[in-house]
């Protein structure tokens, strides 16, 4: 727990310059990022966003889990959705000023996470938290009673802290599926979505989408970075949907065209 109060100061220091630069690749790039609706949205609502937005005029966002919200390399972090979904909401939100902090927490259980659920609530006072999680239990075969309860109680504290959250399950990779039993993990984080009335960012069935309709090769990760700053280009974009429709952020759009 040491080690990571003292990543803190660095990660938000690189965060800001992350976003710069995020800002600037978003605007070069249009990659395919279609998503069904039906894939992406539900009737869950981002209560505190809304309020944050309407009445401070400010979004705090912390993205929390696993080593898949960093990109590897000198131009990793700006080429990573975190920055680039403050990009995204920044360009798309008018008078609304969106700061995204990564927490990477690799290696760690939805267990372990949930436990440093209420430090990361006091240090950052975010008011989102985009929980991703899943990969690591379901390498461990964590058992999902034990998956289901973490979930459960990590989720609570973040409500009682006054914050919103957003479950994001794992990525979808056709070289191990047929290694990894993802998918009770990801319908347990379905079923507390539900149970909790949050917002469910399906990553796994989102890439899985896409890699279907041949927006992306999945087949190819791993050769470079380029398909994975691709890839991050649209998980950013697509949830900066997901919070502009799950906080009732529309009235902030600004407009563009006719």
């Amino acid at each position: 727990m040491k080690t990571l109060v003292r990543m803190l100061g660095t990660a938000t220091a690189a965060a800001a310059a992350a976003a710069a630069v995020a800002s600037i690749a978003l605007a070069a790039e249009r990659p395919p990022c279609a998503v069904p609706d039906n894939l992406l949205f539900s009737d869950s609502q981002l209560r505190r966003v809304g309020m944050a937005a309407a009445g401070e005029r400010k979004l705090t966002i912390v993205v929390v889990g696993t080593g898949s919200s960093a990109l590897a390399g000198p131009e990793g972090p700006p080429s990573a959705y975190p920055a680039r979904l403050e990009a995204a909401l920044t360009q798309k939100l008018s008078g609304i000023s969106v700061h995204v902090i990564p927490l990477v927490r690799s290696r760690l259980t939805a267990e372990d996470l949930s436990k440093g659920m209420g430090k990361l609530l006091t240090d950052e006072k975010p008011d989102l938290v985009i929980w991703q999680t899943g990969t690591i239990d379901a390498i461990r075969r964590v058992d999902l009673d034990g998956f289901h309860n973490a979930l459960e109680e990590g989720v609570d504290t973040i409500h009682k802290r006054r914050a919103d959250v957003i479950l994001m399950n794992m990525q979808y990779s056709p070289r191990t599926e047929s290694m990894i039993a993802v998918t009770p993990y990801a319908d347990v984080m379905r079923a507390v979505a539900q149970q909790r009335s949050v917002p469910l960012y399906d990553r796994l069935g989102i890439m899985r989408h896409w890699s279907e309709v041949g927006a992306f090769n999945f087949y190819a990760a791993g050769r470079d970075n380029v398909l994975a700053q691709r890839v991050h280009s649209c998980i950013a974009r697509t949830i900066a949907a997901l919070v502009i429709d799950a906080g009732r952020l529309q009235m902030f759009e600004l407009k563009t065209g006719p």
